[in-house]
C-alpha cells in the first residue's frame, strides 16, 4: 500500500458514525474525528466521501473546530445546500467547546419537507455522537461556570 493509502485506512478506523435519527421519511445520521489541521479535515471529508451512501446523501453538512500550536481557533462550515445548516452546527461546537474536532451530518432527503425541524435533527445527530464520545453537557456547563449570571 502507498503512504496515502496507509493514511485513508488508519482514518477510516478513527472515524466514528452516529445512530440514525428518522423523522418523516428524512434520515439524519452525523459522523465526526479528531482533526489537528485542515489537511486533516480534508481527509476525512474523502475518506466519508469513499462511502457511495454518504457521498449520495441529500446533504452532507459539516463544521469543524481546530486549535492552532498558537492556541488560535480555526474554524469552518458548509452547509451543502441546506441554507444555515453548518453555522448552526459550528455554533453547537463552540457552545460544547469542543476542539480538533470535525463533524459532519449527513441527510438524506425523504421527500417531505421539515421545515425548522431539520436543523433541530441536524444539531441532535452530532449531539449525540460527541456526548457518546467523552464531549458531553457538563462540558458546556464547565465553559458557562466561569460567568456570572442574571
Amino acid at each position: 500500500l502507498s503512504a496515502s493509502d496507509q493514511r485513508v485506512q488508519s482514518t477510516e478506523a478513527l472515524v466514528h458514525h452516529g445512530e440514525p435519527i428518522i423523522d418523516r421519511k428524512s434520515t439524519f445520521q452525523a459522523h465526526f474525528a479528531a482533526c489537528l489541521s485542515h489537511d486533516d479535515v480534508r481527509l476525512f471529508i474523502s475518506v466519508l466521501n469513499s462511502n457511495n451512501k454518504i457521498a449520495r446523501a441529500s446533504h452532507n453538512i459539516m463544521a469543524f473546530r481546530v486549535i492552532t500550536a498558537s492556541g488560535n481557533v480555526h474554524s469552518d462550515c458548509d452547509d451543502d445546500g441546506e441554507s444555515g445548516a453548518g453555522a448552526r452546527l459550528l455554533h453547537l461546537l463552540d457552545i460544547l467547546g469542543v476542539k480538533n474536532v470535525c463533524v459532519v451530518v449527513s441527510r438524506w432527503y425523504g421527500g417531505v419537507h421539515l421545515g425548522p425541524d431539520r436543523f433541530r435533527h441536524i444539531n441532535n445527530a452530532a449531539r449525540q455522537l460527541l456526548a457518546q464520545h467523552g464531549f458531553s453537557e457538563q462540558q458546556m456547563e464547565a465553559k458557562k461556570g466561569g460567568k456570572k449570571g442574571k
